[in-house]
């Protein structure tokens, strides 16, 4: 990707919570009592949402992968990704609770991966049994969502924030599924700053850990680049107003757009950054991806 920003998150901060540590301990002491792991990722960053963290302590688990707010993802993108994870052998399903969109599938999947197990049950005449899953993934990634749509009803406490559900929740659903909820956990630290920078674009890190207005500037920086006719045309913007554009200097011709003005005809840049990323979650921009397979 040709994205430069100048306007960089500051990586170095110790901003790994307490409560995710209390959460890494929780999984390892639960995972026994679970016949397989779903691990959820948002659709915008198949990739970058991919916990490592999940890898290691679900490795002795049959694991499921889900990618939620697939509407908010490019179908075009989406696309490539079902192509590439075909290609190595791998399942992921691409779903969205406002649409519906293969849920469906998703107590199939979970089956398959479990037939060995479902077989001996039966043998021991075990039959209906349910399975239980753990669910796992990134704060605000719509794990207690999705279980809440499974369950048919409000069962998981739910709210637009990340890191909400502190502590598990077993849910039963009618798809012949057991749901252990889990928190969300992201991991210590960050290797890749593109990766970390997604991470905060689309609110799986809390606002209040980074700059807003450096967030922001990425944003316009990166949806210049991937996504130019999207900015021109929700903000009303020409060509010049983004090509060769630094993200700060995008977000200040958004800004007078906008009539974000302050004192002396300054651009009210905090009212313009929050605006700009309560935007881009809310799909206000349209549907857009931030990764694209290698």
């Amino acid at each position: 990707m040709e994205n430069e920003n100048t306007n960089g998150l500051d990586l170095n901060i110790n901003w790994f919570p307490g409560h995710m540590a209390k959460t890494r301990r929780m999984i390892q002491e639960n995972l026994s009592k679970v016949d397989l792991a779903i691990e959820l990722r948002d659709a915008r960053i198949v990739s970058g949402s991919a916990n490592p963290e999940i890898d290691r302590l679900t490795a002795s688990k049959p694991r499921l992968v889900l990618a939620s707010k697939s509407s908010l993802a490019d179908p075009e993108i989406t696309k490539k990704w079902e192509e590439y994870y075909k290609s190595i052998g791998q399942k992921i399903i691409f779903y969205d609770i406002q649409t519906g969109e293969n849920l469906k599938q998703i107590s199939k999947a979970a089956y398959d991966l479990c037939s060995d197990k479902i077989d001996k049950w039966q043998e021991k005449g075990m039959e209906g049994r349910q399975l239980k899953a753990m669910v796992l993934g990134i704060p605000n990634v719509g794990k207690s969502s999705l279980i809440n749509k499974l369950a048919q009803g409000k069962k998981a406490k739910v709210e637009d924030r990340p890191g909400v559900t502190r502590d598990k929740q077993w849910v039963t659903t009618n798809i012949g599924l057991t749901l252990l909820d889990m928190p969300g956990v992201l991991w210590p630290k960050f290797e890749d700053k593109i990766v970390a920078e997604n991470l905060a674009l689309t609110g799986a890190i809390k606002d209040n850990v980074f700059d807003v207005e450096s967030l922001s500037f990425i944003l316009c920086s990166r949806l210049a680049y991937l996504y130019p006719q999207k900015l021109i045309e929700r903000y009303k913007l020409s060509p010049e107003d983004i090509e060769d554009k630094e993200g700060w200097e995008i977000a200040e011709r958004i800004g007078k757009k906008r009539g974000f003005i302050i004192s002396k005809g300054e651009i009210d840049f905090d009212r313009t950054s929050k605006m700009l990323l309560d935007e881009y979650r809310g799909g206000k921009l349209g549907r857009i991806s931030l990764e694209r397979p290698q």
